[in-house]
């Protein structure tokens, strides 16, 4: 089985999706320690995901030996710290501390990995980030061209540049692509973009591209809208009324059969879910607790039961806030989703608890990639992997 190491590992959504794809994690790398109690929570109470999993290194990225890993590892993961790229933050990119784009092309230079997958928020392709990206790009392309002390990351942009375009082939390099994939066609009840970057050591000649979308917005809609199998399923009057103006308008306009599977909604995933218990009784469900204090307001009025949920945030109140909460059409209501409930939109498995209070477990949820979409992602990168040559590293 081929070995693999999780950077930032954060709750374990990216690293749970990698080991179900065929990859044992060798180490397991996160420094905030609700995170980590999250997954030590899970692997010491036997949860099948993380049986083979090693203790959680409690460490900065940016201190850790990666020597005693030499030659043994095939697969570097992780998610860099993304708020200097999130929509919801200040933007600072290259001057914030919290970018660790280059620990992550440190531990790629120093393991010569086969393969890496990184990930981050789709708030990085932004125009304004569109150099630095290219920066970032660049450094996974070549890991060995490393930034001169005393001098800014544009130095360091600059002389990658003149290597890539020289067409040089000495020294490590890796092919690379990156490409920003919306969870939601992918089977995964949650309108949730990220953007993913892919490499493979150019030395083992690899063809490889990002796995093909398989569900879509028009397919649900057709399904919602001619003959009713949707409502069907669900045992509900045909209700049409109960999706957004935006659905309700690109239905009108749908005139084909979509070969498509239909996107997976809120309704979906949450079909065999009770209500959240509420405060003072015991629920039977983990983490399934009602949580008071939702409200709508303009521009953020929950998710709709028929459709994929809105994007999980890290926060909890306030803007972020608003995308954590389910509409009601029955009552007109909106809620908080309780954390199994999210949990079930980052497609975590049932039997996974997070340990924390609601704010902090929803920061780890709000964090997190869906475990279903990196499944898909690392089992394609196995696939690739998996045809070379026997004995070939």
């Amino acid at each position: 089985m081929r070995q693999s190491i999780e950077l930032f590992a954060g709750a374990g959504g990216l690293g749970i999706g990698i080991g179900r794809s065929g990859f044992r994690h060798a180490a397991v790398v996160e420094i905030d320690r609700y995170c980590r109690d999250t997954i030590e929570l899970n692997r010491s109470g036997g949860q099948a995901d993380l049986t083979h999993w090693p203790t959680v290194t409690t460490a900065d990225v940016r201190t850790f030996d990666y020597r005693s890993f030499a030659d043994q590892i095939s697969l570097v993961s992780g998610g860099p710290p993304c708020q200097p790229f999130s929509l919801a933050g200040r933007h600072k990119a290259f001057a914030d501390s919290r970018d660790m784009f280059g620990e992550a092309v440190r531990a790629v230079r120093e393991l010569r990995p086969q393969a890496f997958i990184f990930e981050n928020v789709k708030g990085l392709t932004r125009d304004r980030f569109a150099t630095y990206l290219e920066y970032i790009t660049l450094q996974m392309n070549y890991p060995e061209i490393v930034g001169r002390a005393g001098k800014d990351w544009t130095d360091h942009l600059l002389r990658l540049e003149q290597h890539h375009t020289s067409g040089s082939r000495s020294g490590l390099q890796y092919r690379v692509v990156r490409e920003v994939l919306n969870a939601a066609n992918y089977g995964i009840a949650q309108k949730r973009e990220r953007v993913f970057f892919v490499g493979f050591r150019s030395d083992l000649g690899i063809r490889w591209a990002f796995p093909k979308a398989t569900h879509s917005l028009d397919a649900l809609l057709i399904e919602q809208r001619r003959g009713g199998r949707y409502w069907d399923r669900h045992r509900i009057a045909r209700g049409v009324d109960h999706l957004s103006a935006r659905a309700q308008a690109r239905m009108v306009r749908l005139t084909e059969k979509h070969a498509d599977l239909p996107w997976m909604t809120v309704r979906d995933a949450l079909i065999d879910l009770p209500l959240p218990s509420r405060a003072g009784t015991v629920s039977a469900i983990v983490n399934h607790t009602f949580q008071p204090g939702a409200r709508s307001y303009p521009g953020h009025t929950g998710s709709h039961y028929d459709e994929p949920a809105k994007t999980l945030k890290a926060g909890v109140h306030g803007v972020p806030g608003g995308e954590n909460m389910l509409f009601d059409p029955v009552s007109g209501k909106v809620r908080y989703f309780s954390v199994r409930e999210s949990a079930r939109l980052q497609t975590f498995p049932d039997d996974f608890h997070f340990h924390g209070c609601w704010s902090e477990t929803m920061r780890q949820l709000g964090n997190a990639v869906p475990v279903r979409l990196a499944e898909i992602v690392a089992t394609s990168v196995e696939r690739a992997l998996a045809t070379l040559k026997r004995g070939r590293s």
